[in-house]
């Protein structure tokens, strides 16, 4: 457990609370959720589900309507064919990490991650007792893993490498053909590839290709927390290559028994198309949000080298200002009513120097957040 770090931001957004507890007015550009409740026709299936006794477990695997729905989902949006057969519905993407790297890791196997990233991902890791080993990434490679990064840092110890498109906290995407060529990489070395695609539908500015089109010996995580807007559901998936299915059934029976019936039943209703056009409209106005942050936040001197594709984040050099960006944030709370997310969340590259924003609230909101940045700043 000494090895498991905390959220630093949730310590912010505790004290965030406390502060609007007292009557303060707080900003919030540190949650990584959603802003939008879970649309309607998804709800209104929980309750027909939930009216007709659907409460009991489903098969450790998934419900096999939502396995085909899912399926479904990939040959329509994608243009891949997936069998239901190798998706796992699980709780949340969470619950298909874990499963993950239960089935590839032995002890003190090593997974090659990126730094900056999200940090449950090196702590799951640890748990399991594999070795996570961070590779620093900037804006030369748009804070990304490649093919190449993946070949010179790989050891005899290494059994698999974690991408994740788009990223947290960047926003940024894996090129499809290095998506391919990381694939047939580890292919040839023997290990895994591990693909976060727990954003995918929040993009922008072209489509993201699902790293399915590149291979069938990959593992693939998806959620329906983040595009979905399912956050409380508990409700993931993972596409799992046909050897490791088997494995993966036994170990998903062991932990979990099986996701949560009532937001299965609930995710039904995701694919439909009153749900789809929904939340298009909600990927507009992320990008609405995106393309106003971007540039304001540029105006007041914070270093943004890459425009993020993807996800509901930018992660700024805010080292113009500070040289402890834990110290700003919480300079930022206390003093201006802003709260945002320290680097030192996301791993131990230049974390003193960076903040990420989350544009999951209105653009009034981050309207106002930006003005009381600026006059703190005192420009």
């Amino acid at each position: 457990m000494g090895d498991i770090g905390p959220f630093h931001v949730m310590e912010l957004l505790g004290r965030a609370r406390e502060l609007e507890a007292l009557g303060r007015s707080i900003v919030h550009m540190e949650i990584g959720e959603p802003d939008f409740t879970t649309p309607q026709p998804v709800i209104a299936a929980a309750q027909r589900a939930l009216a007709e006794g659907r409460t009991h477990y489903t098969p450790a695997l998934g419900l096999p309507a939502l396995r085909e729905a899912i399926s479904g989902f990939y040959q329509s949006r994608y243009g891949v064919a997936v069998p239901a057969s190798r998706i796992v519905v699980t709780p949340g993407a969470s619950g298909a990490l874990l499963l993950a790297l239960g089935v590839v890791l032995d002890r003190d196997s090593e997974v090659l991650l990126a730094d900056p990233g999200y940090p449950c991902n090196r702590h799951f890791v640890r748990f399991i007792e594999g070795r996570a080993r961070a590779i620093a990434v900037g804006a030369a490679t748009d804070y990304q893993l490649t093919a190449e990064l993946l070949a010179s840092h790989w050891t005899a110890a290494t059994r698999a490498a974690m991408v994740a498109t788009p990223s947290n906290p960047t926003g940024t995407l894996i090129p499809a053909g290095e998506l391919a060529a990381m694939a047939g990489l580890v292919a040839d070395k023997g290990g895994a590839l591990l693909v976060d695609e727990i954003y995918h539908g929040l993009v922008y500015d072209s489509a993201a290709p699902t790293a399915l089109a590149a291979s069938d010996e990959l593992f693939v995580i998806n959620s329906f927390s983040k595009y979905f807007s399912m956050t409380g559901w508990r409700l993931g998936w993972l596409v799992v290559p046909e050897a490791y299915l088997r494995q993966v059934e036994k170990l998903a029976q062991n932990l979990f028994i099986a996701a949560p019936t009532l937001a299965q039943y609930a995710a039904l209703a995701a694919f439909e198309e009153e749900t789809l056009a929904i939340l298009e409209q909600r990927r507009q106005a992320f990008r609405q949000r995106r393309d106003f942050l971007l540039p304001a936040l540029r105006g007041l001197g914070f270093d943004i080298p890459v425009t993020p594709q993807g996800a509901f984040y930018l992660y700024a050099d805010c080292s113009r200002f500070s040289d402890d960006s834990f110290r700003f944030a919480t300079e930022l709370l206390e003093q201006a009513g802003v709260a945002v997310t320290p680097g030192i969340d996301f791993g131990d590259y230049l974390p003193e120097k960076h903040l990420r924003f989350a544009y999951t609230t209105s653009l009034e909101n981050l309207a106002e957040g930006v003005e009381r940045i600026r006059r703190h700043l005192g420009l």
